[in-house]
């Protein structure tokens, strides 16, 4: 049997890659330079609306934060896949940046850059796991509680 593809991997856990989140101003979701493919910061929007809003450790909990984390690592897949035509060209996860809207006292933002890190090494298998960065900062666009980047080498 033929190794798993990238939306199969994501169907065994009950996901899919959305359409892709069009962006909120003069951007591009996705640009390709040198072989490898930069995502632009990705909110965790479903079907058009946040899945949250809000501070980290306040309005907004860390396992809900994880949630998020998720989504916007799908929606960042969706901009991949729409930039590459097929998330098998995906040929290693480079780096993984992860920004988490929360109060000052907060600082579980590994656990909340798990969740995504989770979903890419679940999805790419060895190629998924990365370099990671996971901040706190004081906002994040649409009052968002995070927003995360990819960046991936195209095989």
């Amino acid at each position: 049997m033929p190794p798993a593809t990238p939306e199969e991997r994501l169907a065994d856990l009950g996901l899919a890659v959305p359409e892709p989140v069009s962006p909120a101003g003069a951007y591009r979701p996705a640009v390709a330079a040198g072989g490898l493919v930069h995502t632009s910061g990705q909110v965790p929007l479903r079907d058009g609306a946040l899945l949250a809003t809000g501070k980290v450790g306040a309005a907004v909990t860390t396992a809900q934060a994880r949630e998020c984390a998720r989504q916007c690592g799908l929606n960042a897949l969706a901009a991949l896949r729409a930039q590459l035509g097929d998330l098998s060209r995906v040929s290693r996860v480079v780096k993984v940046l992860v920004f988490v809207a929360c109060t000052p006292d907060f600082t579980e933002q590994p656990a909340v850059g798990d969740s995504v890190s989770e979903l890419l090494r679940h999805v790419f298998g060895s190629a998924g796991e990365h370099a990671r960065s996971a901040v706190g900062v004081t906002a994040l666009p649409l009052d968002a509680p995070v927003e995360v980047e990819l960046v991936v080498k195209a095989g």
